[in-house]
């Protein structure tokens, strides 16, 4: 563990302290609740009178900015402050909900939801880092397991109140609901003390941060790319791997990198960096296809599917603030973090003998199972980022271990639906209705998700330290 770095003495009393975590935590709420806006995508199809195909756009134009500037921002909060950061993204994103809401033209949504991802990154960046700053470094655990939880919760609530919001005021509502959650966290924002991410002398290179959001945003791009055209991605993913390495060339050479790359000159550093795109890769496919499964194979309602759908953000709710006790009675971050990386895979492998129309605990019971894997495995992997690298760079830390997260759920979004569709096709070539095709495909791209991901930890564990 890195103990550079000056820590702050006067850190707030303990009431302070909770109060500070909860300003955080409201003001992140509002990046997982946009899960919300998926359920408003019929009514902004119909509504701006667009091709089903274009509806992604809504997705892309917001992921692809905050993925591919949250490390920048990071360094930018380590530089000038976690607060000041944090602050601004705030107000980005209000202002970006409001112009989401009053879009004339579905052109200016997009426009609108690239704001949206430019203060989502401002926010993600220094969350976990402001986190932090409330507590001791023996209390770090438990503070990164409480931030977990919240951003759990919000993924949990993001469906059901979109229902609600989208069924009572239309689709403009699933941005407006939030407005008043940002600016309520932005009144609040004076009771965070200004030694909580204080600004540090540092240059930042800003060449070197244009290199780096370009190699991310288009790698993403290129893996948006694979389904339709081939060539684009890959011409597109050479453009973004050439960017990458003119970077790592500046960084080594850079008197303050953005991004300290002779921390993955550890090979276990960089597993487990990898690891963590896998497990959310293999987590995500909850979220990807069994909704899909609810409407085509079962009869449930829609408040019964919703429930079942809920089981594993809530899984993860439960799991992260008990992940961050256990990190503080214990050093146990590692050995923590591939119990619940076992948990997602033997999960996900069990949703693959799902048949028919199931009883709901039987489809509940994995789904809670695997968002309790992910909920230990998120909250240690942030501890283990967080505690490799300097203290001064906690907020490229904090930002590390949300980019490698998030570039596992597109590559799952990606990599699943390629390998369901591929199944589903083969399965009605060999002769299945469409009904039975889908359940054979769904079945197949589970069991093979869920076991590849053991089968990759079982690989790892010829390198046993890396767990120890």
């Amino acid at each position: 563990m890195s103990t550079a770095g000056a820590r702050p003495d006067n850190l707030p009393s303990k009431g302070r302290a909770f109060v500070g975590l909860l300003i955080v935590g409201l003001g992140t709420v509002i990046v997982p609740l946009d899960t919300s806006v998926n359920i408003a995508f019929p009514d902004i199809t119909d509504h701006f009178a667009i091709p089903l195909p274009a509806i992604q756009w809504v997705v892309i134009s917001y992921v692809l900015i905050y993925v591919s500037l949250m490390l920048v921002f990071g360094k930018l909060g380590d530089l000038f402050g976690y607060k000041r950061i944090f602050l601004i993204g705030l107000m980005l994103s209000a202002l970006a909900f409001g112009l989401c809401g009053l879009a004339p033209a579905f052109h200016w949504l997009l426009l609108a939801r690239g704001l949206q991802g430019l203060g989502a990154a401002l926010v993600l960046s220094c969350g976990p880092a402001l986190a932090t700053a409330l507590f001791s470094e023996a209390q770090r655990g438990r503070a990164l397991g409480a931030y977990t939880m919240m951003f759990g919760v919000g993924a949990a609530a993001g469906p059901s109140l979109g229902g609600i919001m989208v069924q009572t005021w239309g689709w403009e509502a699933v941005f407006w609901f939030r407005l008043p959650i940002t600016l309520l966290a932005l009144g609040a924002m004076p009771l965070l003390r200004p030694a909580q991410g204080a600004k540090r002398t540092g240059s930042f290179d800003l060449f070197g941060a244009v290199l780096l959001a370009l190699g991310l945003g288009a790698l993403l791009g290129a893996m948006n790319q694979v389904q339709s055209s081939l060539l684009n991605a890959f011409v597109i993913a050479l453009l973004g791997i050439v960017a990458l390495a003119v970077f790592g060339w500046r960084e080594i050479r850079a008197p303050e990198p953005i991004v300290p790359l002779a921390v993955f000159r550890r090979l276990d550093f960089t597993m487990l960096n990898v690891v963590n795109s896998l497990v959310n890769l293999v987590g995500f496919s909850s979220m990807l296809l069994v909704p899909y499964y609810l409407v085509r194979v079962t009869d449930y309602s829609l408040t019964v599917s919703g429930l079942i759908l809920a089981a594993g953000p809530l899984g993860l709710a439960i799991s992260a603030p008990l992940g961050g006790w256990l990190l503080s009675a214990r050093p146990w971050a590692s050995r923590l973090a591939l119990l619940g990386a076992i948990m997602v895979g033997v999960a996900t492998a069990v949703m693959g003998a799902w048949a028919g129309r199931s009883d709901m605990m039987i489809l509940a019971l994995p789904m809670l199972v695997q968002g309790i894997g992910l909920g230990l495995f998120q909250v240690c992997i942030l501890d283990v980022v967080t505690a490799r690298l300097d203290i001064k760079d906690r907020g490229v830390a904090g930002s590390l271990a949300m980019v490698t997260r998030t570039v596992g759920v597109v590559m799952g979004a990606t990599c699943l639906s390629l390998l369901f569709a591929t199944l589903s096709r083969n399965a009605a070539i060999g002769g299945l209705n469409e009904a039975a095709a889908f359940l054979s495909a769904f079945q197949a791209t589970f069991f093979y998700a869920g076991a590849g991901l053991l089968g990759c930890l079982g690989v790892t564990l010829l390198r046993p330290r890396l767990w120890l």
